[in-house]
């Protein structure tokens, strides 16, 4: 045989493959709009050249063109974007689609089957593990870390308190780490006295690289991944990551034989004197009477660390900004919390002071609407379902759309808007569902740590309206999304010492 009779072979036998692959999809694919696919590549095409800096640009310009519900075809695999309220609420609200889309494998090597990744049986295992250490109990017993933790960024931002723009994104990230370390892990590591944080490095690098997987679909796949440059940087962080919290880990058990702390944890340890780190709860939890391994404890505690101190940090760092570019929003911050704690700026909070802050919960709530710190979520469809009156066949990815819902003009009048306002709890919230607005998701697997959040974000935001007053915000700043929503060259603001 010629050499063009085997190519024309090759060419029908990818062909024939190929249709094979997608033929179960054919016939739903086209009810809804997107860009057009080709045979094997489907819309390979309109990610050419984008980087991580691309993807908010990229989503917006598909989104206006395709509306609140398109189809975009990764090689032979139909994925769904939604801003649709009823068809987020239809996925979200299921108790049997719990899987995390086909993305968030990219998470796999460094957090593994944590609670973020897992799911079925193992998920509902950790969800029922993990909720304890969420008790109010010990997050009251946090509230002193939060505000030793916040008397330390309000000191090292002293520096920059002259009135000139400065950038405090960086002063941000390193509280919430120190934050996240000493209630996740109960180890001080001591970040913001120690400003060239190997972690912090380390975890912007890696957010990168897995982002880069979104817009270089080719990476996607894990065999032609395996042979750049970026696999062998991404080991070498992510063993650097593991090292450090298995370092910990370690530790904090052999603290615990030490003081003879032993068991299943139960209401009478959680009300306990001793303070407890959730790294504590994983040591004495167990599963059908075994203790979990040192992989599993590493599992969730990555997550942890992952979790609780970049997604805390945007959501600072945001509401700092809008309260620079409002000043009148501010004072009144300023007065209730002035009210609640009184005119010392340095008086320890409680956990009763934060809960009394309810203008102050309003404006984050208003923050986390126009600058959701998970911008996208997403879900595999794992048996054939009917979404909006259309049958979504198995396999299917379908990632929703925050930033997009958030911002919707039929879900929120003048959506761009900073107005705390609409969170009065004596003004109807001006959105027709409850899945309108879901900065921590929704569902049975919505944010397990948003109380927590909560009272951390209120601490440290109070505790800097005590010190300083916010004069000028600098320019909107570019947005990116690297697992999160984050400002390409940091967020400046102007302040001054009150």
């Amino acid at each position: 045989m010629s050499l063009l009779e085997w190519v024309l072979i090759a060419v029908f036998i990818v062909l024939a493959v190929n249709y094979w692959l997608v033929r179960r999809n054919l016939k739903y694919g086209h009810q809804w709009p997107g860009p057009t696919a080709f045979p094997l590549i489907g819309c390979y095409y309109i990610y050419f050249n984008k980087s991580p800096e691309d993807v908010v640009e990229f989503i917006t310009t598909l989104h206006r063109k395709y509306g609140k519900m398109f189809c975009v075809w990764i090689g032979t695999r139909l994925a769904l974007f939604c801003t649709n309220t009823r068809d987020t609420e239809t996925v979200l609200s299921s108790q049997k689609l719990i899987r995390k889309s086909e993305l968030y494998k990219f998470l796999v090597p460094w957090l593994g089957n944590g609670l973020l990744l897992s799911t079925d049986q193992k998920w509902f295992n950790k969800r029922k593990i993990i909720t304890p250490a969420f008790h109010f109990k010990i997050l009251e017993q946090f509230i002193e870390v939060f505000d030793r933790q916040s008397g330390i960024l309000v000191q090292k931002l002293r520096a920059d308190a002259n009135g000139m723009l400065a950038n405090i994104y960086p002063y941000i990230t390193l509280a919430a780490l120190d934050v996240i370390c000493e209630t996740a892990m109960g180890t001080s590591i001591n970040a913001q006295t120690d400003a060239d944080s190997k972690y912090v490095k380390a975890v912007t690098e890696l957010s990168y690289l897995l982002a880069g997987r979104f817009v270089k679909v080719w990476q996607r796949s894990d065999f032609l991944f395996n042979l750049t440059p970026e696999k062998k940087r991404q080991d070498k962080i992510i063993k650097m990551l593991h090292d450090f919290t298995t370092n910990i880990i370690r530790t904090r058990r052999q603290q615990l034989i030490d003081r003879g702390t032993s068991g299943i944890l139960g209401d009478e340890t959680i009300g306990s004197k001793t303070k407890m780190a959730f790294l504590d709860v994983l040591l004495q939890a167990t599963v059908d009477g075994q203790p979990l391994t040192d992989k599993e404890i590493q599992e969730e505690v990555d997550t942890f660390m992952f979790e609780g101190h970049d997604t805390t940090t945007i959501a600072i760092a945001f509401t700092l900004l809008l309260l620079a570019r409002h000043s009148e929003i501010q004072a009144k911050v300023h007065r209730e919390v002035a009210e609640i704690i009184g005119n010392d700026p340095n008086a320890p909070v409680s956990y009763r002071n934060l809960q009394d802050m309810k203008y102050l919960e309003m404006v984050i709530k208003e923050s986390l609407r126009l600058y959701p710190p998970v911008p996208i979520i997403g879900r595999k469809i794992t048996e054939k379902v009917e979404i909006g009156g259309k049958t979504v066949p198995e396999d299917t990815n379908v990632n929703f759309g925050l930033y997009f819902m958030h911002r919707d003009p039929t879900l929120f009048e003048d959506p761009e808007k900073f107005d705390p306002e609409r969170f009065n709890s004596e003004r109807t919230l001006e959105q027709s569902s409850p899945y309108a607005y879901i900065p921590f998701s929704a569902g049975p697997r919505n944010c397990i740590g948003q109380k927590f959040a909560m009272l951390e974000l209120k601490s440290t935001i109070s505790k800097v309206i005590r010190h300083y007053r916010l004069t000028e915000a600098g320019p909107e700043p570019e947005l990116i999304i690297q697992l999160t929503l984050k400002p390409k060259n940091g967020l400046k603001i102007a302040f001054v010492p009150r």
